[in-house]
């Protein structure tokens, strides 16, 4: 018996978040009694899958196959399937991000196996296997027991700290029965986006909404973000606005994030927005609107327009920076 984990890469690196769901995976694994096995597909160095064993993965199975560089979940759902049979595996682990969501549901039917997405503690194994995810777009929270043979979880991304050690993993070639009939998807284009952090995965964010009047003045989220090292968001309506890319949209109709640190900075904070942002640690707040929604959401509030606040506190930090 042992714990899989879908390790998923993007141009031949792990993810942070993958890193993450392994570190889970592993502190489920010592909480049942065993180890923890990572499977990787696609082109990947071995140092990136040796490199596994930092996380507590024990093993490492790579599907070094190049039509799997993007995720083809169907020939994934059945890689993890012959990866849990090998292994003997009673639980898998995903990371809950557009890979887990795809394949983790297909898996499930597969396996016959219950499936938890978006946990954000590690399971109670008192009496089952009862695992704490958000409901509600975050406004209360279900603690549900699996109880199948065959159990799933997706984790949350920057739910848990990363907490390397020094192993690494031994990588075995992984050879499952798949062939080109079970690619049914094809890939046309691959449009991605360079030198960004990626929002999922990002520790600090910084955010702008309709407050900011135009595109042309989003240098004021961009020069904030630059001196934090955060990555820049938006909400919808800026998005549909045309005045910052779609991927940068977060909400309940864009990303889901959970940063340690979210500045919003003339934004609401509409429902919809708090529902992809109420994950995050720490919430501050610039609106010139005393009775904007958001500041009921905010650990941190400043009242005052953000063509004066923001500068400010950009030129402090700078400052504070200068001195250390």
């Amino acid at each position: 018996m042992s714990v899989i984990v879908f390790a998923d890469q993007q141009q031949g690196k792990i993810k942070k978040a993958a890193q993450e769901a392994v570190e889970y995976a592993a502190k489920v694994a010592a909480q049942l009694g065993t180890d923890v096995s990572a499977v990787v597909v696609g082109e990947v160095a071995n140092e990136e899958l040796t490199g596994l064993g930092k996380h507590g993965a024990k093993k490492v199975l790579h599907v070094a196959d190049a039509r799997l560089n993007e995720i083809e979940p169907g020939v994934c759902a059945k890689i993890l399937a012959e990866a849990v049979n090998q292994e003997s595996a009673s639980v898998v682990i995903f990371t809950h991000n557009f890979s887990g969501k795809a394949i983790a549901p297909i898996l499930s039917a597969k396996l016959k196996a219950g499936l938890v997405t978006g946990a954000i503690s590690l399971p109670d194994t008192a009496s089952g296997f009862v695992v704490k995810k958000s409901v509600f777009s975050g406004k209360a929270f279900a603690n549900v027991n699996i109880s199948s043979d065959k159990k799933i979880v997706s984790v949350m991304p920057n739910t848990f700290n990363l907490e390397p050690g020094t192993a690494t993993a031994d990588v075995a070639t992984f050879s499952p029965s798949i062939s080109d009939a079970d690619f049914k998807i094809k890939m046309v284009k691959v449009e991605t986006v360079e030198g960004e952090i990626p929002l999922t995965e990002a520790e600090i964010i910084v955010s702008g909404g309709r407050g900011l009047k135009g595109p042309e003045n989003w240098g004021l989220v961009e020069d904030l973000a630059h001196v934090l090292g955060a990555a820049t968001a938006c909400s919808r309506p800026v998005a549909d606005s045309g005045w910052r890319p779609h991927h940068e949209h977060v909400g309940q109709t864009g990303l889901t994030v959970r940063p340690n640190l979210y500045i919003a900075i003339g934004i609401s904070g509409a429902i919809q927005h708090l529902a992809g942002v109420n994950g995050s640690k720490v919430i501050v707040v610039i609106n010139k609107d005393p009775e904007a929604p958001f500041f009921k959401a905010a650990d941190y509030g400043i009242v005052g327009d953000a063509f004066e606040v923001v500068p400010k506190l950009t030129e402090a930090l700078k400052a504070y920076k200068a001195n250390q």
